[in-house]
């Protein structure tokens, strides 16, 4: 496939992926990447066979794009728990798309859940990273055993935050509950240090 080519196809996925993300994987169609897009479905099949070809690109590029993230937050700050503000940066940072349409991954996730689709493992392998990444900060801050607990409780509020302030459309939760899941990360950073584990 030619530059013309991987461009056209990487903006198949660029479409697929917002759409997935507004409307839901089972809510978007052909039709409507094609259109986003601005080309003929004959054209969209030359690059994709079926949704799940397309659902698996978009996976790929959003674990590619998360690896990167991480990686340049971890060679760019030197103290582990900045590496974790950041994380947590996200919500703030991303605040209206949550209000308007919750967490791109939790949303697909749950989606593909519910349909029990085959891909949902490929899917929640968005996650396994966030919380590989976060128990290797949280073992640097000294957390040993429980960083692996302590990373999932933050996944777990970080989806959880999202969800609520999609429901509610509430920005001013976000921004509090951000606040409280920092103060809650220094809590478990202190009390471990307390106690020496």
């Amino acid at each position: 496939m030619g530059n013309k080519g991987e461009a056209l196809r990487q903006r198949i996925v660029a479409s697929a992926d917002q759409l997935f993300y507004q409307q839901g994987y089972e809510n978007t169609s052909f039709s409507d990447i094609a259109e986003d897009v601005g080309i003929s479905r004959g054209n969209f099949y030359y690059h994709f066979k079926s949704k799940d070809e397309i659902l698996n690109a978009v996976i790929d590029t959003r674990l590619t794009d998360i690896e990167q993230m991480l990686d340049e937050w971890s060679k760019k700050y030197t103290d582990p728990r900045q590496r974790i503000i950041m994380y947590i940066d996200i919500l703030t940072n991303h605040q209206d798309n949550i209000k308007n349409h919750g967490c791109p991954l939790g949303s697909l996730c749950t989606e593909l859940a519910k349909q029990s689709h085959v891909m949902l493992q490929d899917a929640n392998k968005m996650f396994a990273i966030q919380r590989d990444w976060l128990t290797v900060q949280l073992k640097e801050l000294g957390l040993g055993k429980n960083a692996k607990q302590v990373a999932m409780h933050l996944l777990a509020r970080s989806q959880g935050i999202a969800t609520i302030t999609n429901a509610f459309e509430d920005q001013d939760f976000l921004r509090q509950d951000v606040k409280r899941l920092k103060q809650w990360l220094d809590e478990q950073i202190q009390g471990q240090n307390k106690s020496g584990n």
